[in-house]
């Protein structure tokens, strides 16, 4: 596996462990419908938090929350509203995003809530 989808299936690790602390209930990770991957849907409360994983070994690119893209988002919705239908689920849905960088040996984590309207 190359370097960067380990860097990845890492940074969503530590988004899983960052939300179960943080009172979340996991109820996917990777969940697919069509060209559509949602790296994590987790609940807490009545909210369904729509979770996309953004991790990157350095910011000098950019942050990590700024790679998520229009396309990505159009996505997302599309798969959101199959899971929502699928599951016959009442709850309020937030797009959320984790960004994950590493300074030095240590990763920081930021959860943007609310981030699509961020943009």
């Amino acid at each position: 596996m190359a370097d960067h989808n380990d860097l990845g299936k890492l940074g969503e690790e530590l988004a899983v462990d960052f939300l179960q602390k943080n009172g979340y209930k996991i109820l996917e990770t990777n969940w697919v419908f069509q060209k559509a991957e949602i790296d994590i849907i987790a609940q807490k409360e009545n909210v369904l938090a729509i979770v996309e994983v953004k991790t990157r070994s350095t910011i000098g690119f950019g942050l990590p929350q700024d790679f998520v893209k229009p396309k990505k988002i159009q996505l997302l919705v599309k798969a959101v509203n199959e899971y929502v239908i699928s599951n016959d689920l009442d709850v309020e849905i937030r797009f959320d995003i984790i960004a994950i960088s590493k300074e030095g040996k240590e990763y920081t984590i930021e959860h943007i809530e609310d981030a699509f309207y961020h943009f």
